[in-house]
């Protein structure tokens, strides 16, 4: 009887060590290095606005912050690992609204369905998508490339970042409303791989995001020939406004998310470090400068847009937009 005693005694003491322990730990959040999964491969859209985010994150934490590429299965294998992980604050992640909201309604398989799965961080960044052919390309604006599509239905290719990403869905919305048929290419390695293609002639035209074909335009080796949004974009004021005249308009959101079940403190310890973050003025100015439309939120403000995005893919899924 006196050793199951001191037994039990020795047990509760291991315990109450390990609950001050995991408590001191978490009052001194971030204590150690955080992980920043990016579910994309390198280069395209996602990784450079991933590592200008945790660059200026780890200023303000005092915490390495290691950003580590994940990509597969439209983006869901990563955000699965980070909607998966222990809810501690040393795995976080990008998130996308294609990977958030779309993958979802196609692929029941996921261990995320709605917002409510998992915790929203901060929004980061718009970003949408542009229209992009070679400069050797017969097309000098938009009219001519879609007048060229509808006399060849199918046989114009068009690349981009992966199936079910916005720039995929964007391409299958003009396709719906403008009547039209051009071959959407999707790559599963992201805007690095798709930009390729297109430089490397293996396709007519890519569906785009200024990150990826800037430096191209500048070198004079690509030309663009429309924005899919409304409204003159700054980042190439020269291209056609597809929202002028078609209801194809979808951005690619980018925000920040972790597992749901953050201790209070963790979670208001890195909204507040993480809304600095996307509002420094290091971090505003390299949005400006690679055609992001910084959009700062927190987690209630980015929830309900996640939310009422959804409806938007549920309809798009509906419609047969796939």
């Amino acid at each position: 009887m006196k050793i199951f005693l001191t037994l039990t005694l020795k047990s509760l003491v291991a315990a109450a060590m390990l609950v001050s322990a995991v408590g001191v730990q978490a009052q001194t959040y971030p204590s150690r290095d955080i992980t920043f999964i990016v579910p994309y491969g390198t280069g395209g859209s996602t990784d450079p606005i991933s590592r200008k985010f945790s660059e200026e994150l780890e200023k303000i934490l005092g915490s390495t912050i290691n950003v580590q590429n994940k990509p597969g299965g439209s983006a869901t294998i990563g955000t699965g690992t980070v909607v998966r992980s222990e809810p501690d604050g040393y795995t976080i992640g990008l998130g996308s609204n294609s990977s958030l909201l779309y993958q979802p309604l196609i692929n029941k398989g996921l261990p995320y369905k709605t917002p409510d799965d998992y915790q929203s961080i901060v929004k980061l960044v718009d970003l949408p998508a542009i229209l992009v052919v070679r400069a050797d390309a017969p097309w000098k604006n938009f009219d001519e490339f879609m007048a060229d599509v509808k006399k060849n239905p199918g046989k114009i290719r068009a690349s981009n970042s992966g199936n079910g990403t916005t720039d995929d869905l964007v391409l299958k919305q003009l396709n719906k409303v403008a009547g039209v048929r051009i071959a959407p290419v999707p790559f599963s390695g992201g805007g690095g791989e798709a930009m390729v293609a297109l430089l490397g002639g293996r396709v007519e035209a890519s569906v785009s995001r200024a990150i990826n074909a800037s430096s191209f335009v500048k070198a004079g080796k690509l030309r663009v020939l429309a924005v899919f949004k409304k409204g003159k974009y700054d980042a190439f004021p020269e291209a056609t406004p597809i929202g002028d005249t078609y209801d194809a308009t979808l951005p690619a959101l980018y925000c920040v998310i972790a597992p749901k079940g953050l201790p209070k403190n963790v979670m208001d310890t890195l909204v507040d470090a993480s809304l600095k973050a996307v509002r420094s003025e290091g971090f505003l100015k390299f949005a400006k400068d690679n055609g992001y439309v910084p959009e700062a939120a927190g987690p209630d403000a980015l929830k309900a847009e996640l939310v009422q995005q959804s409806k938007i893919f549920a309809e798009l899924t509906a419609e047969g937009i796939k």
